[in-house]
């Protein structure tokens, strides 16, 4: 399917050798594109179009692969190794890969029809919200705090809106941090001049002549609104799988190798909950770097080779003056506090998290070429010392062994 992991797929296939017919089908009307840029450099006019594509436009052709655009398939027929598609056709299949991805989670609140308010996931959600924020001077209110709200929050701010945000956390974040280090992105946000509202949620959003006017909170606080923008999560696609019978828990199961219940059937990406050998158990990443790795092991799985998707789990996000990145596993650091190398006040530190002396996911602010170590120690399981570990005079490849 039509996404990073579904065009990293195709894109393995014929670096791997594969010289077999494949076909790319793509939801949306416009070729593969990376998700993050999204909600942070090309809404901010930093990056072009181009600069968001898996691939250029013209290797699709050149590598003879058949790219549908405006194709979904909608129905998935295992026993017969067919796919139907939107438009009529049937297609034959020896292999097939499902990578459907996720669409926004949405609230069921009245006025969400309105003129003005809208969820975010595509290419298209970007443009909209860019052109809606662009111009600054816009009451901007942010439903929902964690990443992606966070980040399209950042944007808008710094297009010069006036930024009010929504959560059901006692503070930002801090379901996937803690509440330390969420607290850190909170106040970056404050100082650049963004509302919180912490903990609430929107009752209602409120409008006259058909376009938001407010949202009015679960508290009874109406606060004035000319852009809604409502990001609560999103809930991975497995439409296709549930049809075709396939074994669905939080997603759609898969092995390490991401084969599916059904033979000849793999899934990757948003809507693949796969076996990671690391933590012994099932995890589903939202990350792109997970569906980048998802399709390069479907492919070779594809073609019969030993491929299995162990990589270290890894997402970045920008907010203002911030560069973040985050490598290891949520669920192994979830609970536990953090250990800290560095200066919070000085906005340059790295967090670990740690389980029996051995760092199970680290998190770098604004600090470069660090994150290669530090998945270096989850992968290795390198037991550390944490007086040396919190050393910044010693350097994370002197943990090493070797």
């Amino acid at each position: 399917m039509g996404g990073l992991a579904g065009a990293t797929a195709a894109r393995t296939l014929r670096t791997e050798g594969y010289a077999g017919a494949v076909t790319l089908l793509a939801a949306e009307a416009r070729t593969p594109y990376i998700r993050p840029p999204l909600s942070k450099e090309f809404l901010l006019g930093k990056a072009d179009e181009a600069s968001v594509e898996v691939v250029p436009a013209d290797w699709y052709h050149e590598n003879d692969v058949e790219l549908l655009l405006g194709t979904p398939a909608t129905r998935l027929d295992p026993g017969g190794h067919t796919v139907a598609l939107a438009d009529g056709r049937r297609l034959p299949y020896s292999k097939l890969l499902i990578a459907t991805g996720a669409r926004p989670r949405r609230i069921p609140l009245p006025g969400a029809d309105l003129d003005g308010v809208m969820t975010f996931r595509t290419f298209e959600d970007s443009l909209q919200l860019r052109a809606g924020l662009a111009g600054g001077g816009r009451k901007v209110v942010m439903v929902g705090s964690g990443w992606i709200g966070m980040e399209l929050a950042a944007a808008a701010c710094t297009y010069g809106n006036e930024v009010t945000l929504l959560g059901l956390e006692d503070i930002p974040l801090s379901a996937a941090i803690g509440p330390e280090l969420g607290t850190f992105f909170r106040q970056l946000h404050e100082d650049q001049g963004v509302s919180f509202r912490l903990p609430a949620s929107a009752a209602s959003i409120e409008g006259r002549s058909g376009r938001a006017t407010a949202v009015l909170t679960d508290s009874g606080e109406t606060l004035p609104a000319d852009v809604v923008i409502i990001a609560v999560g999103v809930a991975p696609d497995t439409a296709l799988a549930e049809t075709a019978g396939l074994a669905l828990r939080n997603g759609i199961l898969v092995d390490a190798g991401l084969n599916t219940s059904a033979p000849d059937v793999l899934a990757a990406g948003d809507a693949a909950n796969a076996f990671h050998p690391f933590t012994g158990g099932h995890q589903r990443s939202e990350h792109w770097a997970n569906a980048l790795n998802g399709g390069k092991v479907a492919a070779k799985t594809m073609m019969g080779q030993d491929a299995v998707l162990d990589a270290v789990p890894y997402f970045y996000t920008d907010q203002f003056t911030v560069g973040m990145e985050y490598s290891g596993y949520p669920s192994l650091a979830a609970g536990m506090e953090p250990v800290i190398r560095g200066s919070m006040e000085d906005g340059s530190f790295i967090a670990f998290w740690l389980s029996q002396e051995r760092v199970v996911a680290g998190m770098s602010v604004n600090q470069r070429r660090v994150q290669k170590p530090i998945k270096a120690l989850i992968s290795q399981r390198v037991a550390v010392d944490v007086r040396r570990l919190t050393d910044p005079d010693v350097s994370l490849e002197e943990l090493l062994p070797g």
